[in-house]
């Protein structure tokens, strides 16, 4: 089992005594000093290097995560790019690595005046310091290469002032105090009874009652459904927010202290808010409606309607059934896709507007499939049916299918052929958050006939962690072992799949805990996409000696690897768009100073989205790629993306199912080459059992 535990990051102003040797304690070994005595450090903290003279703290310009960014000096505030982590090289010399970028502190030259900069940590000796003592506590960093000390340009005292090497006088712009920023890992509590008064149609007052800390609240975090609105001081128990006519959310606060723990969400209060006008007139008839099938899909279009407020959507009926929906009024036109061929069908069109008006039905036009699909998508069958969320799914390679009941905590069997269902077991030690969390991801890895496996990823009531168990005779059997844990988990933004590779290894979304701050922090394994061994192990070619594969990231879930072996993610943005990746080794994301393309996003050492969906069409879950095509379920947005992998992009995107089936999860290839394909309607951000009203469908590809 690998634990990665959370370091704390509060900041406390007290020094660091010097002492008469070195203590190596990555090794356990004291040796002599050098020449100028060192500083002991704690290699497992976090420190913040202050100026002598200036008072302000050694900080990467810009918080930059490129090789080559400058170092500068900037008015202290604790901000990842001023802390810093001492990396034992031996002989007395250390390293001294950027809690941001994971980069180290290094000197191009031996020159005078050469620039401090960070770079990718090679070990050499340019990239080394030696920590000798200075009067008051204070310690001089001496370069190993060039013996001199890191110095601030000119004893200057500004913002932004370069930090440089210069030969050792021991003057006050050379001496730096070494703060240790204190251990506290304890969260707040959560904050208790929330509530609302003074509702409008533009705005509501969103009240709860205080956190308790270990040190203290610094601020209280508001939430709607798993999406950030404001922060206010931990001082403040309400705040007053802005809302949507119409809408209905479900509120939440958490508290965050001063070290950046975060508590667990408090309960959820759900509020709808009321339209600011009565409004009974319903919008016109849409006109001009026709109907062409291409194979067994329709296109239906039409000419808009108008609304004496506006038009909101439509509802496309077929049959007299209502088989889709638009949403916004620029959308004039609708695909029905996984029709019966040689078929003779009917379509109708209704606009609607904000208060649920709808305008009547429009004339009815009648089309006619053709003899085969000519499309990508074919059929689309409906397989089972849950009273549970069907959230985690995998294939194993004799058909059958199982699949993960979010809130039961159990593993369940499907056939395919039949609809039958089993409960394989229940998982142990499994919590719900009363939002996203429960038995999340499944995987089994190419060889499970002979080494039958099956990983999971489950949120407990400390963490969530991934774990596996045997499989055998259609049935759960032993104990789980664990080989992930440590990766934080709140009410939402836990993330929660799985992937085997086709290097053999497991990779794994984690949310940013709903903690934005954690998906930089390269210690905490929290807005990551992360990569172990089948036993839990790091692999040795991970980028940072840890299970992190890349970070940045707010709230990943979707990962599939194409033909070529890369691998894509999909991300949840927070209000502004979600986005797909294309994930590298070591590759920094951007969130949360980058969502989507915006944002801080044009930083070096950002990697920009394939792709990139308005929330309102996206909050997409699941992906799956099937003959290099990328297929994406969405919720909020309620269809299916097909979209063709060309090079590393993404092109000619097409859009299925909108509206059909309503909020749509988990999308997984099939073993026939088609996609099992589940909702997610009802009960999804609680953890109540057996509330929901879900499907499982098979669906059909074509070209």
């Amino acid at each position: 089992m690998r634990a990665i535990p959370r370091r704390k990051r509060t900041v406390p102003r007290s020094g660091l005594r010097a002492v008469a040797t070195v203590v190596l304690l990555g090794l356990g070994v004291v040796l002599p000093s050098p020449a100028a005595s060192a500083a002991t450090v704690d290699t497992g903290a976090s420190y913040v290097l202050v100026n002598r003279n200036s008072g302000k703290a050694l900080d990467v310009s810009g918080s930059a995560t490129y090789d080559g960014a400058q170092i500068t000096q900037r008015t202290r505030d604790d901000r990842l790019s001023q802390r810093w982590q001492f990396v034992d090289s031996g002989g007395g010399n250390y390293r001294i690595r950027s809690r941001n970028s994971a980069m180290v502190l290094s000197f191009p030259s031996t020159a005078d005046r050469a620039g401090l900069v960070q770079s990718t940590d090679t070990g050499r000796a340019g990239q080394q310091f030696r920590l000798a003592d200075s009067a008051g506590g204070d310690v001089r960093l001496l370069n190993r290469a060039s013996g001199k000390a890191v110095d601030v340009l000119g004893a200057s005292t500004a913002d932004g002032a370069r930090v440089v090497q210069w030969p050792d006088s021991d003057g006050a712009n050379q001496r730096w105090q070494l703060v240790k920023l204190n251990a506290d890992t304890t969260p707040p509590t959560a904050p208790g009874t929330p509530r609302t008064s003074n509702l409008t149609c533009t705005g509501v007052t969103f009240s709860w009652s205080a956190s308790s800390d270990d040190v203290g609240v610094a601020f209280y975090d508001i939430y709607h459904d798993g999406q950030f609105m404001t922060s206010v001081p931990g001082t403040a128990l309400s705040a007053e927010l802005t809302a949507v006519p119409g809408a209905t959310w479900g509120l939440y606060v958490n508290a965050r202290d001063a070290a950046g723990n975060v508590s667990q969400a408090s309960s959820t209060v759900t509020v709808t808010v009321p339209q600011c006008q009565a409004d009974t007139e319903p919008p016109t008839t849409p006109t001009g409606v026709t109907a062409t099938a291409s194979g067994t899909t329709v296109t239906v279009r039409w000419s808009p309607s108008t609304d004496n407020v506006g038009v909101t959507g439509y509802e496309v009926l077929r049959d007299g059934t209502v088989a889709g929906s638009t949403s916004g009024a620029a959308t004039t036109s609708f695909t029905d896709s996984g029709l019966a061929a040689n078929t003779r069908y009917q379509y109708q069109v209704r606009a609607r507007d904000a208060q649920a008006n709808r305008s009547a039905a429009s004339t009815a036009v009648v089309v006619t499939t053709g003899t085969s699909c000519a499309t990508a998508l074919c059929s689309v069958t409906k397989v089972a049916t849950e009273t549970d969320l069907p959230w985690g799914l995998t294939t194993l390679p004799d058909g059958q299918v199982l699949y993960g009941r979010r809130d039961a905590f159990e593993v369940v069997r499907l056939d395919p052929a039949t609809g039958a269902k089993t409960v394989a077991g229940r998982m142990p030690n499994v919590a719900g958050t009363d939002g996203e969390g429960g038995v999340l991801g499944l995987a089994v890895a190419t060889d499970f006939a002979a080494d039958p496996w099956l990983y999971v990823m489950h949120t407990s009531s400390t963490d969530n962690r991934v774990v596996r168990i045997r499989y055998s005779g259609g049935v759960l059997t032993g104990s789980p072992q664990v080989l992930l844990t440590g990766i934080p988990r709140n009410k939402y933004h836990n993330g929660g799949r799985l992937r085997f590779g086709p290097d053999g290894k497991l990779y794994i979304s984690a949310g940013d805990g709903q903690n934005s701050e954690w998906a930089q922090d390269l210690t905490i394994l929290a807005g990551k996409v992360l990569r172990i061994n089948r036993d839990g192990s790091i692999p040795s070619d991970n980028p940072f000696g840890t299970p992190v594969w890349s970070y940045g990231h707010r709230n990943p879930q979707g990962l599939a690897f194409d033909s070529q072996g890369r691998l894509w993610e999909q991300e949840f943005g927070n209000n502004v768009m979600d986005e797909t990746n294309l994930i590298v080794r070591g590759g920094n994301y951007g969130w949360p100073r980058c969502e989507g393309t915006t944002g801080s996003c044009a930083e070096s050492g950002f990697i920009a989205p394939k792709r990139t969906y308005p929330v309102a069409e996206g909050s997409c879950s699941g992906i799956a790629v099937v003959r290099d095509a990328l297929y994406i379920a969405c919720l909020r947005g309620a269809r299916l993306y097909r979209a063709a992998i060309s090079g590393d992009s993404l092109t000619d995107v097409q859009q299925y199912l909108t509206g059909t089936y309503g909020r749509l999860r988990t999308v997984e290839p099939s073993a026939d080459g088609g996609l099992w394909l589940t909702t997610s309607n009802y009960g999804d951000k609680d953890s109540i059992v057996n509330n929901s009203n879900e499907s499982i469908f098979k669906v059909e590809l074509g070209r």
